[in-house]
């Protein structure tokens, strides 16, 4: 499975079902407030976005969203912090499939996802100290399920783990700020959601290519990796 942004696009999904809806049951107020706030502050930001109309897409009161989260702000940041469980949740799920684990499968289930990549395509570009704390988050969990990769044999270990982790969801996370000009350049739509996992082959081949083959030659990782020991003074 790529570690990077159609994983992240997988874990939203797969959360999204994760509720009481999927058991037959009439979701909760809280989880219906949650996944209009998602969608409506993705559609069209937390400042144009009232309480009044997340009530309304959500089918309950005002009153009810402040007993629940207390201000509108504090609603943002749940809705930060579910997307980040959701991706984490994902992931796991992924993982501990192992490397048998079937990566179109994975990417099907985006097709549910899409409200809460435009959240994050939002939330990215407004920023704010919130940013910075989820973004922290998803960090500390990839670096989790990236070493549970590697302890089930699905990800190459790495001599700087974390660092590792760090850029694959900056990377990732890029991609989706960019997603425009993937589209206009490549023809993937990261936030259509008529595109079906097929139609990212632009992106993924690539991607898939780069984590599977590398890409620098024999040798020359060990001589890039010579010459910043020697300049940083590591041994």
């Amino acid at each position: 499975m790529n570690p990077g942004l159609a994983g992240i696009g997988a874990g939203i999904g797969k959360g999204m079902a994760m509720g009481d809806e999927a058991s037959g049951v009439e979701a909760g107020g809280a989880e219906r407030i949650l996944t209009a706030a998602v969608r409506l502050f993705g559609e069209r930001g937390v400042a144009a976005t009232s309480l009044k109309s997340v009530a309304a897409d959500a089918g309950v009161s005002q009153a009810l969203i402040i007993h629940h989260f207390g201000s509108k702000d504090a609603l943002r940041r749940a809705c930060d912090a579910r997307v980040a469980e959701l991706v984490r949740i994902r992931k796991e799920d992924s993982i501990d499939k192992g490397p048998q684990m079937d990566p179109l499968a994975a990417l099907r289930v985006m097709d549910d996802g899409r409200p809460l990549l435009r959240y994050l395509v939002r939330t990215l570009a407004e920023g704010g100290d919130h940013v910075d704390q989820l973004i922290d988050e998803m960090v500390e969990d990839a670096d989790g399920y990236m070493a549970r990769g590697v302890e089930k044999g699905i990800f190459k270990p790495s001599a700087s783990p974390r660092e590792r982790a760090v850029l694959l969801v900056l990377w990732s996370l890029g991609s989706l700020v960019l997603h425009q000009h993937m589209d206009r350049i490549l023809g993937v739509d990261l936030l259509d959601a008529e595109a079906g996992a097929q139609g990212l082959a632009p992106y993924m081949r690539p991607a898939m290519e780069l984590f599977e083959q590398g890409l620098l030659e024999d040798g020359a990782y060990e001589h890039i990796a010579r010459l910043f020991d020697e300049r940083t003074g590591q041994p």
